[in-house]
């Protein structure tokens, strides 16, 4: 358990990783939600935080699809 909580520590490099990770999901699933005006996903992919788990559900599952291929 000690292992676990020093990986994210601001000290470990790993907890840098971890926010980058985040930040690169988040801000694709946002700006794809706003892109396809999806207000209610954009509002809960803003405020709720999953370490990218809820955004990457969103860009694989809930996105709407595109009739061509670009």
């Amino acid at each position: 358990m000690d292992t676990i909580i020093q990986l994210f520590h601001p000290s470990h490099p790993f907890f840098y990783v971890i926010i980058a990770w985040s930040l690169i999901w988040k801000g694709i699933a946002l700006w794809h939600a706003a892109r396809h005006q999806q207000l209610i996903w954009f509002i809960v992919l803003f405020i709720v935080n999953t370490v990218s788990i809820l955004e990457i559900i969103y860009l694989l599952f809930m996105k709407p699809k595109t009739k061509g291929a670009r």
